[in-house]
């Protein structure tokens, strides 16, 4: 079954300077590929650029022109067959400028429909790239023509909405350039750094093994050395009482991702591990990296030992520097980070999967041919009764938050977050990060963290309940969602369990992360660069639950699946909180088409702009949004195998001239 309305979804990037790509402007772009698809000089990096993808003169407009077409690859020595765009995966960069029109030639050469959805865009309903909604995607040997306004800057990134084909290489990188050249930091020179998963077999296969054995993948599950460990760590009958809960809901505590290494190889720009990916730098340089999550199942966490980041831009939007020494970039996020290497030896860019089955890795480096040391893996983390939903009775806010991240550590570690850039005490040395390690701890909150009045009391004792829409006693613009018991309904057969709570958890770093010593981002440590002129409050609170039953890999919202589901109605121009309640025990990239979503991380009117969010395991997080696109748009969870099963909405903005009463549970049914 196709999570869409009809039948879709069915190399090395050298680095340039900021005066190259002030020169460029908006008809430049830069071609990144798989081992066999890189030209002699880029599979061992040399000096020597890749040719820019450019535009050409229709009249006064520049047009680019895309080719999708089957394409022979090799890629850590074994050949196969990739989806790509103009001969490389990943795609082309496209580098366009807000405030020009961008227009983009799309030609199928399949033998199967086509699409190209543009992440993250603001774009008409017609060329946002989603077969079945307001596009019919594109024939083949037929050729479609996407044009629109650029009406931001910042980094983004393309792929397929048809079918399995974002799994096959069809994706890209894509930034637009602030009108006038100017970001608001300086840099000497950048790099694009694409992340991504490849896998050898058929993804159609790929899916029908999940569906008949969800845990095909998964080779790090418990053993009884683990069983006889936790007896001496923890004692016979908690270690009994624990095997029972998790055997009871027919779940796993290693299940942290459907698709491991068994099966992926993880790249960067299109390149194995083996094969390096390097990126230059001059000692002293302020060298901006672009982050991008293309893979289609696979959560990466991103360091570089010895270098600090950062952090100035997430889902292409500015933000407040944060400083910080790793950060989780979920499914089709984006973040840019600046770091500057002050000594002449080269820095590993380490990109290691949430699952610690494997990891991506490059270098930056002062000259060609020059490998940086790859850290060891670190142990594979399990998942806790923080991520079951377990009420233990611990309170909410920065006690409630720490409280879990503790359950989900390995043994005998403690956390610590991300700082503000103005908020640096001396450091010392220890471990891999000498240089900028033991700057914070989860007892030592930096200045971006969520402020204890952020969250707001009045939902306590609120039930959550899935498809409920709320229009009285709504709690203020920008506040932390709070904790809530869960409602005794447990979706139907689409949905395995449902936790006893829900609760906020952006102040989390995530499941395995912040044991190390070193600083880690927070979803509560993003603050927009300026304050929000649209700061109305809420007139309106949806309540969506993500459901699931892993045994079955039946995914979907509020328990109904794509298949049987209406669409969720937003009326034009309403202020509206979309509130997600994760009731399964996965994280979910959840991604909404057409419009911003509003992350209320605690900072009132500095509330973050996104296109993309990860929702954690039991975990209660709302958005507040603008409802000013009208048309039909998608909003779904981004594991491409999530989504091709039915965790697939379609979000409807009724025009003024066609607002009809929307009824409480009139997006659930």
């Amino acid at each position: 079954m196709s999570a869409r309305p009809t039948k879709p979804h069915g190399g090395a990037a050298a680095g340039f300077s900021r005066r190259e790509a002030m020169r460029r402007g908006g008809a430049a772009g830069l071609g990144v590929g798989l081992t066999a698809l890189l030209p002699s000089y880029a599979r061992a990096f040399s000096a020597r650029q890749p040719q820019p993808l450019r535009g050409h003169k229709v009249g006064e407009a520049t047009v680019f022109d895309l080719t999708i077409a089957e394409t022979q690859i090799e890629i850590a020595g074994k050949r196969g067959t990739a989806t790509t765009i103009n001969g490389t995966v990943p795609g082309p960069l496209l580098e366009l400028r807000e405030g020009q029109e961008a227009i983009l030639r799309v030609r199928n050469q399949l033998d199967e429909d086509t699409s190209v959805h543009w992440h993250g865009l603001l774009v008409p309903p017609e060329m946002d790239g989603v077969p079945g909604l307001s596009f019919a995607g594109i024939r083949p040997r037929q050729v479609f023509e996407y044009r629109f306004p650029l009406r931001q800057y910042g980094t983004y990134w393309y792929h397929s909405h048809s079918g399995l084909q974002e799994q096959l290489g069809l994706y890209g990188p894509l930034v637009i350039r602030p009108p006038d050249g100017k970001y608001p930091f300086d840099y000497d020179r950048e790099h694009f750094v694409v992340l991504s998963d490849w896998t050898f077999e058929n993804p159609a296969r790929v899916l029908a093994k999940l569906k008949k054995q969800p845990d095909y993948y998964n080779f790090q599950k418990r053993t009884v050395v683990d069983l006889w460990r936790d007896v001496r760590d923890q004692g016979l009958l908690a270690t009994a009482r624990d095997r029972w809960m998790w055997s009871s809901m027919r779940m796993n505590p290693t299940d942290i991702a459907d698709i491991t290494s068994a099966t992926y190889t993880y790249l960067m720009n299109g390149l194995d591990p083996a094969a390096n990916w390097t990126g230059l730098f001059k000692a002293g340089e302020r060298v901006l990296l672009h982050f991008i999550n293309a893979a289609a199942g696979t959560f990466f966490d991103v360091r570089i030992p010895g270098l600090p980041m950062e952090v100035v831009e997430t889902n292409g939007q500015p933000i407040q520097p944060v400083e910080t020494d790793e950060f989780r970039i979920a499914i089709a996020e984006t973040y840019s980070v600046l770091v500057t290497p002050r000594d002449d030896r080269p820095y590993t860019v380490f990109a290691e999967t949430m699952d610690r089955s494997g990891f991506a890795r490059g270098t930056l480096a002062p000259r060609t041919g020059q490998s940086g040391p790859i850290p060891a893996r670190r142990k594979r983390p399990i998942l806790s009764m923080a991520d079951m939903g377990m009420d233990h009775g611990e309170g909410h806010g920065a006690h409630g938050a720490a409280s879990a991240a503790a359950a989900s550590r390995p043994e005998g570690h403690e956390g610590g977050h991300g700082k503000a850039k103005d908020d640096l005490p001396a450091t010392g040395a220890k471990d891999e990060h000498a240089a900028h390690a033991g700057h914070a701890s989860t007892h030592d909150r930096p200045e971006t963290a969520a402020p204890a009045a952020a969250m707001d009391s009045s939902e306590s004792g609120r039930v959550a309940v899935a498809g409920r829409i709320r229009t009285a006693g709504l709690r203020p613009p920008g506040t932390l969602a709070g904790r809530m018991t869960h409602e005794s309904d447990e979706h139907g057969p689409g949905n395995a369990a449902v936790p006893q709570v829900v609760r906020n958890r952006l102040e989390e770093p995530g499941l395995g992360l912040g044991q190390d010593g070193w600083r880690v981002l927070r979803y509560t440590d993003l603050k927009a660069r300026e304050r929000r002129r649209d700061f109305r409050p809420p007139t309106r609170e949806i309540e969506v639950h993500l459901t699931g039953n892993m045994e079955r890999f039946m995914w979907s919202f509020d328990g109904v699946p794509f298949s049987e589901s209406k669409p969720i109605v937003f009326q034009h121009n309403e202020r509206l909180r979309l509130t997600m309640v994760n009731d399964t025990m996965m994280n979910h990239p959840m991604h909404l088409h057409g419009m911003w979503m509003e992350l209320e991380n605690g900072h009132g009117e500095l509330i973050p702009r996104v296109h993309t969010v990860n929702v954690k395991p039991a975990e209660h997080l709302s958005l507040l949004i603008t409802a000013d696109a009208p048309g039909k748009w998608a909003f779904h969870c981004h594991i491409l195998y999530h989504m091709e099963v039915g965790m697939f909405r379609v979000v409807e903005v009724k025009p003024p001239a066609d607002r009809e009463k929307v009824s409480e549970h009139d997006h659930a049914m």
